[in-house]
């Protein structure tokens, strides 16, 4: 027989939108959560390639309905919903669910045990709550864009919106501990997620002395060029032993005897003369070479990798880290959570707007086909 998700008795009603909010409740649909994605009636998703596998990528697993937040009867059948759902969760600026009298006061009232999870910008509380933006305001808040850019040159970020990410796998897991909470009590509760501060949190002293690529703890640590165009290998030696395998895997280099770099104190004081010699060194070789000849003598090395090389790569490939159905698309990123006894489930494609109402309306909140129809003429869903 077969065993049901983890989470297949978890009932989610989504009103978040973009990637953080999507990507937390994608990941409780992995594991069998029923997550109802509210869309509004009017796709927000432009017809183009780009948006269409970016809202699929984030959106699968999961239900759709279409619904009008802007009349009260959209209002109306959304708390209706939200009776039967044990998780709501939104991403917003803090004010718009307040706004439609969806916020966690108005919700309790409707269902006790409810929990509702909110992930905005900077939270729901303080001087700066209705301040809006997407992953790279977060970064810049947190600091995180100080800490990156070239030495002499301007903060740039990430190139990618890693405070999204972070804030969805906090969501994710702040969901589970409140489900888990109110297993034990009966009570629901409230979850503010800062970006931010999930940001911030992970920075730590960090922020108080931007260092670059350098580390305090390990040397030679960076990113290094080699053979080809725009090709990079990172690699980090923190210990003697490792700098012992470093210098078997380069031919034990004249250089690397001198005393400047016989401890690592010396490679951290001498840390700009060590990368030229070890750029040298790299820029006659393949990243992949780098890679495997450091990685054979113990040392931390990987090559940086284009989209090509990452589709390609035979650890992602053994991890199973690419979804390839079909239905949910050929290079879709898989959960990297790896549950023994229940895992990950990729059964449903993102809904197209609206794909779920029959269900969702008419088999769950007992709508007559009749009602529906109404509600569809007067533009509600």
């Amino acid at each position: 027989m077969t065993k049901q998700p983890i989470l297949h008795n978890i009932r989610v009603l989504d009103f978040t939108w973009v990637l953080a909010g999507p990507y937390a409740t994608r990941l409780l649909a992995d594991f069998g959560a029923e997550v109802i994605k509210v869309q509004p009636l009017l796709s927000a998703e432009t017809d183009d390639a780009f948006s269409r596998s970016y809202y699929d990528t984030w959106n699968r697993n999961k239900l759709g309905v279409t619904l009008n937040l802007d009349k009260p009867e959209g209002v109306d059948i959304a708390k209706r919903l939200v009776g039967l759902c044990d998780v709501v969760a939104e991403s917003f600026a803090p004010r718009v669910m307040t706004n439609w009298g969806l916020d966690y006061k108005n919700l309790k009232k409707l269902k006790p045990g409810i929990i509702m999870v909110s992930l905005s910008l900077i939270g729901q509380s303080g001087p700066f709550k209705d301040y809006t933006g997407f992953g790279p305001a977060a970064h810049a808040f947190s600091g995180l864009t100080h800490l990156t850019g070239f030495p002499g040159g301007p903060p740039l970020g990430p190139g990618f919106s890693f405070a999204d990410h972070i804030s969805g796998l906090y969501a994710s897991l702040a969901v589970l501990g409140a489900l888990e909470e109110r297993r034990k009590t009966g009570r629901g509760q409230f979850i503010d997620i800062s970006e931010v501060a999930a940001v911030k949190n992970l920075l730590g002293e960090g922020t108080l002395e931007p260092a670059g690529n350098r580390s305090a703890e390990a040397a030679p640590h960076g990113v290094y060029p080699c053979r080809g165009k725009d090709r990079w290998c990172a690699i980090a030696v923190s210990t003697e032993k490792e700098w012992q395998g470093f210098k078997k895997a380069l031919g034990n280099p004249l250089w690397a005897e001198d005393k400047e770099f016989d401890d690592l104190a010396g490679r951290l004081r001498n840390a700009a003369a060590l990368d030229a010699l070890i750029s040298q060194w790299t820029r006659r070789h393949t990243a992949a070479g780098v890679m495997d000849r450091l990685q054979a003598h113990g040392v931390a090395a990987g090559m940086v990798q284009d989209a090509a090389g990452l589709a390609a790569d035979p650890q992602l490939k053994s991890r199973g880290f690419f979804v390839d159905k079909p239905d949910i698309g050929k290079l879709v990123d898989a959960t990297p959570i790896r549950l023994s006894a229940s895992p990950a489930d990729y059964h449903r494609p993102a809904p197209s707007p609206g794909r779920d109402n029959a269900y969702v309306y008419g088999e769950l909140l007992g709508l007559r086909k009749k009602e529906m129809a109404a509600l569809k003429k007067e533009g509600v869903i």
